[in-house]
């Protein structure tokens, strides 16, 4: 992204924003089920689209958006007989609707998203708060020559917990021809009440060949070989993050770094630490949280199944199955990544040094590998 693009929560650095992604791969059940619903003059006004992050929850959310405000409801008082039914959610891109979405300016459109900081134009807020979802009430009251409004939440998950309880309300008391998608990476963080008001949409992990057609629409380059494919786990914002942050070789250091334990390479541990360091290393914190978590679930899941898994890195499976060789030891590992990588992502938002949080995490985790081996 350019420097003087706005700045969008919703969109992944080096990828097309939602609204700009012309095809959806991979995903023909939740659109066939939708478009069912959509066609049958039933149509629910609350959709909570549910799956990993980055696999086209948010492209499906503005392809279906654009289908309901450029398509004509269904009507029984049709006295000429109705049309047959649409059998895509494909709508032309010269379509009006479709060219005022792309250029954010369409009327019976909601986005209700993170908003840049008021105190810091160059940052966004940290969570949705309810003044955004506020500005729901001007936007249902506005008038539309058909009566659609529709309204996209990217995401929920983000929303702090006035605005859930604004949220709420709207989808106990929608107006009509209001519809409503939430997308939602943990559904079970949301209030148990807006996922009962909702109809859930889950998004599978993309098969190899969907995930290389969906990153050449991208303008990514499709992965080779098993390792950005296997630690992308099937979503294609995770295959580009990886590939941008050099994932691939950062997974293999902390797998090289667990080789060691208990007795652990410092130098190593110091060097992936203080790659964190700073404000400009933030996407390199989280992805050192992240494959460090993979790797430690990967080394529970071998020992609590005995299974090896495919290998990203040489000789992996062995290095796993060394710190995890029984269920017990698995446990204990996949307690203390959840628990460590928590901790440090609440140390982050409170500003602590990001290189001392990882080296913090490596001290523990070679203190736990003593521990487990006595």
């Amino acid at each position: 992204m350019s420097d003087d693009a706005p700045l969008e929560s919703d969109r992944l650095d080096g990828a097309p924003h939602p609204r700009e992604t012309k095809r959806l791969f991979g995903h023909a059940g939740p659109e066939a089920e939708f478009l069912s619903a959509a066609t049958s003059g039933r149509l629910p006004h609350g959709w909570l689209l549910t799956g990993p992050r980055g696999i086209g929850k948010a492209t499906f959310a503005w392809r279906a958006a654009r289908f309901l405000l450029a398509t004509p409801p269904v009507s029984d008082d049709d006295m000429f007989g109705a049309p047959p039914p649409p059998e895509s959610l494909d709508i032309d891109p010269e379509h009006p609707v479709a060219r005022r979405m792309l250029a954010l300016s369409e009327p019976g459109l909601f986005l209700l998203r993170r908003p840049v900081d008021d105190k810091d134009p160059k940052k966004l807020k940290t969570v949705i708060t309810v003044d955004e979802v506020r500005g729901l009430k001007g936007f249902f009251q506005m008038s539309a020559g058909d009566g659609r409004r529709v309204v996209i939440v990217d995401s929920a998950d983000e929303m702090n917990p006035s605005a859930a309880n604004a949220l709420l309300k709207e989808l106990e008391e929608p107006p009509e021809g209001a519809v409503l998608f939430l997308i939602s990476h943990r559904p079970s963080g949301l209030l148990p009440t807006i996922r009962s008001r909702c109809r859930t949409l889950r998004f599978n992990a993309l098969e190899d060949a969907d995930l290389a057609a969906a990153l050449t629409q991208a303008g990514s380059e499709p992965p080779e070989g098993a390792a950005l494919a296997t630690l992308a786990q099937g979503s294609v914002g995770a295959a580009i993050t990886l590939a941008e942050q050099g994932g691939p070789a950062l997974y293999a250091d902390i797998t090289h770094l667990l080789e060691t334990l208990p007795n652990m390479d410092r130098a190593l541990a110091l060097k992936l630490a203080e790659s964190t360091a700073g404000k400009a290393n933030e996407a390199r914190f989280d992805l050192t949280l992240s494959l460090l978590e993979t790797a430690l679930s990967r080394a529970a899941r071998l020992g609590a199944t005995g299974q090896a898994p495919i290998e990203i890195v040489q000789n992996e499976a062995a290095i796993l199955a060394r710190l995890a060789p029984d269920p017990h030891r698995a446990r204990d590992w996949a307690n203390l990544a959840q628990s460590l990588t928590a901790r440090a992502r609440r140390g982050k938002a409170v500003n602590l040094d990001p290189a001392a949080l990882i080296f913090d995490i490596f001290l523990d985790l070679d203190r736990t590998a003593a521990r487990l081996a006595a």
